[in-house]
């Protein structure tokens, strides 16, 4: 959380934590440059969460409701909490996916976002792209049959 928490600072993002009604989770207002989450949000959900709405904060999207600027800032999170090294590891264990992503550290649903958007598989290797801020190349990594 204190690399988020860092992230929203060179963002120049504040991030709060409030009680909210369901079915909300955390939100960004990109006027006040803020993001709450919710206080009863696991510490993975509320990692997850935030993520997420660093997502909106980097790409500058405002108002809810947009499922394309949904799917980006999901796109965003995965890439800032999946570390694919680890994760090719743990998949190479054989592990379903639900204990990967407990052992990620985040929820099935944003590891089925990095599965689906940041993975590509050809004859046996699977190639990644970049972690956002770990620089600009590709890398690749053996999968076990």
């Amino acid at each position: 959380m204190r690399e988020l928490l860092a992230l929203a600072a060179r963002l120049g993002v504040t991030v709060h934590v409030a009680h909210l009604p369901e079915p909300y989770r955390g939100f960004y207002d990109h006027e006040r440059r803020m993001i709450v989450y919710d206080f009863t949000l696991t510490p993975v959900e509320r990692a997850c969460v935030v993520a997420h709405e660093l997502g909106h904060a980097f790409h500058g999207h405002r108002g809810p409701g947009d499922p394309r600027a949904e799917a980006a800032a999901d796109a965003y999170a995965a890439r800032l909490l999946v570390d694919p090294e680890r994760f090719a590891r743990l998949e190479a264990m054989g592990l379903p996916e639900n204990d990967i992503a407990e052992e990620l550290g985040v929820t099935p649903k944003l590891l089925r976002v990095f599965l689906e958007n940041d993975l590509t598989r050809l004859r046996g290797v699977t190639y990644t792209r970049a972690r956002l801020g770990r620089g600009q190349f590709h890398s690749a990594e053996r999968w076990a049959s």
